[in-house]
């Protein structure tokens, strides 16, 4: 017999009534702890600070391999030997491969083996490591569930529970493990609206990394923005689709040390399905983009679109290059848009463009893959409905940034 949810609850009750004897318990520093982190006064300022040193951590410890290292490694020696070793200087193959001949670096070459290789490994790997070591340690310290208690009450606003943080903060690693996450979800509602916000308005890890790279004082400002755009949206959606939201039901376990082993284990496995899905994404997305430019498909792509990408958005035609990218990975697109003569506010806007636009085909599959598990109508659901939510976002909250550059007058 199928109960609704709240017999559920009164059934748990009275279970509860009748197993669980209390009796007096001597309280720890451990139990301290673990009530100042749930309780609103104390553990959102904690939660600030928790999130803050996971910022703070990513930054240091990515910018110190790909300043320290990687940089110093492509530009001074892959580079000079790629350019003086490849044969056909100046051929389609060489621009393909190498790219340009006369580029003094990596980001400015945009061959498959300079900056496909270097945004993949130079920029991206730090980046992912640096995330997935930290978000590692928070899952296995019991954290987890304790922030997603804390931030209950803000996401009910919007149609989901607390537990929605666990997928959103995996995003930020990569949109796809995320999207498989919202199954945890309890409704189809709940699922598809997190599925969708989530392959919108929250970049990656590997994103995240170029960020850092091309404009580190406004990274602060873009993440700001898109996650005001995802709870602005989130709201509609909720207002748009039926459904209900029901309350959290999370089991939170103590804290405990995080075992060594069990870390290295996670951080491997989600490591190395970065080396086999995005490493050769990177590198198709490169050979793509250039074949276009030299068939000349993308500059007549370019003018077609340039009333929109000029006019509505405020940024240079040549960035539907990077858009296109996009489709494949997000990460080589930020690259790109590094390459292109543009005002650091129109870099800002192309960045947050990206980061609204079409999500990388490696989400989009996971999208249709989740419908799926809802049947056909649930395909029709999340392949429509995202591509309706999408366009909505990329015009409506794409263009406004563009109004605001106008209003503040640096445009």
């Amino acid at each position: 017999m199928k109960l609704a949810i709240d017999e559920r609850w009164n059934l748990i009750d009275k279970i509860a009534k009748q197993v669980v004897k209390y009796g007096t318990y001597r309280s720890t520093l451990k139990d301290a702890i673990e009530e100042i982190t749930v309780k609103p006064l104390t553990g959102i300022p904690i939660a600030i600070a928790v999130l803050y040193g996971f910022w703070a951590f990513f930054g240091a410890f990515a910018g110190f391999f790909t300043d320290g290292f990687f940089v110093k490694f492509f530009d001074n020696h892959w580079l000079p030997w790629l350019q003086g070793v490849f044969p056909g200087k100046g051929g389609w193959l060489y621009y393909i491969l190498v790219g340009d001949p006369t580029a003094s670096n990596c980001f400015e070459a945009f061959g498959a083996l300079t900056s496909g290789l270097f945004v993949a490994i130079g920029v991206v790997l730090p980046a992912i490591i640096a995330f997935y070591l930290f978000l590692t340690i928070l899952e296995d310290s019991g954290y987890l569930p304790r922030l997603a208690v804390l931030i209950d009450t803000v996401l009910h606003k919007i149609g989901l529970h607390g537990f929605a943080i666990v997928p959103m903060i995996l995003s930020l690693g990569c949109n796809v493990p995320a999207v498989a996450a919202t199954r945890a979800l309890e409704t189809k509602k709940q699922r598809f609206m997190m599925a969708v916000l989530l392959a919108i308005f929250i970049p990656c890890g590997a994103q995240l990394g170029i960020m850092l790279e091309i404009i580190p004082q406004y990274v602060g400002f873009v993440m700001i923005y898109l996650f005001a755009g995802f709870f602005i949206f989130g709201f509609i959606l909720n207002k748009l689709i039926p459904g209900k939201s029901p309350e959290i039901l999370l089991d939170v376990p103590p804290y405990q040390m995080p075992i060594g082993r069990n870390v290295r284990g996670k951080l491997w496995i989600r490591v190395k399905g970065f080396f086999t899905v995005a490493i050769p994404f990177v590198l198709l997305g490169v050979i793509i983009v250039n074949i276009m430019y030299l068939t000349g498909f993308l500059g007549w792509l370019a003018n077609v679109l340039e009333p929109v990408l000029c006019g509505w958005f405020g940024v240079p035609k040549e960035t539907v290059g990077p858009l296109i990218a996009a489709f494949l990975r997000k990460d080589l697109a930020v690259a790109q848009l590094s390459t292109i003569n543009m005002t650091i506010y129109q870099l800002v806007t192309s960045v947050i463009l990206v980061s609204l636009y079409f999500p990388c085909v490696a989400t989009f599959a996971m999208l249709i893959r989740e419908g799926k598990e809802e049947g056909w109508r649930g395909v029709l659901q999340y392949l429509f409905g995202s591509l309706a939510t999408l366009t909505a976002v990329v015009f409506l909250w794409g263009g406004l940034i563009h109004l605001v550059w106008i209003i503040l007058g640096v445009v």
